[in-house]
């Protein structure tokens, strides 16, 4: 097979098979249940929302317009920043210790939202970094159509699984959530094969505005959720949830949809980055949740002992 066989069979056929499959390892973790979580927990899901659909898609435009981006590479810090976080946020909030409901709820709620979204606002943004006359136009009718078939409807299908075979469900998810960690970083490296001529120059490019991208997300998350007083491990989520996107979502979006090699690129580089400060965070967590957990033993003790 020609490598331009192999690529085409990559963009149209692998990733939106893999993409169908993580999400559905999504639902596989989901029960109607967990949707009335907005309602029992309306202040943390709340603040996770409001930050992940609002705050994020303005401080990326805010970013792609301040930064000296190409726009191909400014239109891909909006496809980024318009997906929600998809299963690699709830795999690194279960690492971190943190509220995988949550998380999970989060994700779900988001994805379901931004398939109307993410047409609308993208359309927005081809129009203002590429021009009113640009080659690049978004089929909005299409874009809503895949995501549904990419989204909604693999959801579904994973919480059909749960309710009606919830030991398959249970058995399944752990390794959904890794497929989909192991799936991104053979994107990242598939891109980087492809684009090999300019990725050097890519990574300089971008690789800025993913930092300050990524690290100005995780602090909104963390510090509204902590003066919202949420707890450590609604923090955790709320953290990650916010600074953690769902890299193949939005690569897939640019590479179908838009059918643009460069603007996956920022997606890709901002995958590396986010999973290097998600381990770091995850160390930091993990840390203050075992010294947590230290503390409330020693008090237990101390007030055992007073009794």
């Amino acid at each position: 097979m020609e490598s331009l066989e192999i690529v085409t069979l990559v963009n149209s056929v692998v990733i939106p098979i893999c993409l169908f499959l993580i999400m559905m390892g999504m639902g596989l973790t989901l029960v109607t249940n967990d949707f009335k979580r907005v309602l029992k927990y309306p202040k943390a899901v709340g603040i996770g929302l409001t930050n992940q659909l609002i705050l994020l898609p303005v401080i990326g435009f805010a970013l792609a317009n301040i930064m000296p981006l190409e726009p191909e590479y400014a239109v891909g810090v909006m496809l980024l920043v318009l997906c929600p976080g998809g299963t690699t946020s709830n795999l690194f909030t279960y690492l971190a210790k943190g509220d995988v409901a949550l998380s999970v709820t989060m994700t779900a709620i988001a994805s379901i939202i931004t398939v109307f979204s993410i047409p609308v606002v993208l359309s927005f943004s081809l129009i203002h970094f590429m021009g009113a006359g640009s080659e690049f136009q978004l089929p909005v009718l299409k874009t809503v159509l895949t995501l549904v078939l990419l989204t909604i409807l693999p959801i579904s299908v994973g919480m059909l699984i749960k309710r009606f075979a919830p030991r398959v469900a249970d058995s399944s998810q752990r390794y959904v959530s890794r497929f989909g960690v192991t799936f991104l970083a053979f994107l990242v490296a598939f891109l980087s094969y492809v684009q090999r001529d300019i990725i050097v120059e890519a990574f300089f490019a971008t690789g800025p505005v993913s930092l300050l991208l990524n690290l100005s997300t995780m602090a909104l998350g963390y510090y509204t959720s902590k003066w919202f007083g949420l707890n450590l491990a609604q923090r955790a989520s709320v953290t990650l949830e916010v600074g953690l996107q769902n890299s193949t979502l939005s690569i897939f979006m640019a590479l179908t949809l838009l059918a643009n090699y460069k603007m996956s690129l920022m997606p890709a580089i901002y995958t590396l980055i986010m999973f290097l400060t998600a381990g770091i965070l995850v160390r930091i967590f993990s840390a203050k949740y075992h010294k947590l957990k230290k503390s409330e033993v020693k008090s237990g003790i101390l007030a055992a002992s007073r009794a």
